[in-house]
């Protein structure tokens, strides 16, 4: 079970990258998936260049089949999103509209932070992924304003989360195992 920790936000001085590699430092003790990060400030999508709709699968780029390939691979994500306005970062959006297939059919956990606790980020993003057929598990981690909190709450809600994501990412395998 592969698992991809997408940092969705790739503002200079970002404090969602001490999240993901505390994220990431949790998860990986965890011996039932793989974990792995994402960092979309390396991934370097341009603004969507594709002539033709995602939902085609008829990729023009090489970057797009690159990133295509590179989350087909994967059976489930945790998402990391600051929030910006009431919604989660457009570089997320732009990365998350370049492919279709690939997303189907997964699961996905997600961690939010700023104001409020990213919750208005997730609740958009929860809207994005049901279109691209992503099943997203009920328990979030949410961490508010100021220094990254490693207290035992967050703790227990990312291992809950986790836990979530992992057996929904191992049925939804059956699903794909159908569709293909």
């Amino acid at each position: 079970m592969r698992i991809a920790v997408i940092l969705g936000s790739t503002r200079p001085g970002r404090r969602s990258e001490a999240v993901a590699q505390w994220v990431l430092n949790i998860a990986n003790t965890r011996t039932d998936a793989t974990f792995e990060l994402i960092d979309l400030a390396e991934v370097n999508l341009p603004f969507l260049d594709e002539p033709v709709p995602a939902l085609f699968g008829e990729y023009a780029n090489a970057h797009t089949r690159e990133w295509a390939s590179r989350i087909a691979s994967y059976d489930g994500f945790v998402f990391i999103t600051p929030e910006y306005n009431h919604s989660f970062p457009a570089v997320l959006k732009n990365a998350l509209d370049y492919l279709y297939a690939e997303w189907n059919d997964k699961a996905a956990g997600f961690v939010g932070l700023g104001g409020g606790g990213g919750l208005r980020a997730v609740e958009q993003l929860r809207l994005v992924l049901a279109e691209l057929k992503v099943a997203t598990v009920r328990t979030q981690v949410v961490l508010g304003r100021g220094a990254l909190q490693e207290g035992l709450q967050q703790h227990d809600e990312l291992n809950a989360m986790l836990d979530e994501l992992v057996a929904w990412a191992s049925a939804l395998r059956s699903v794909r195992a159908v569709a293909a």
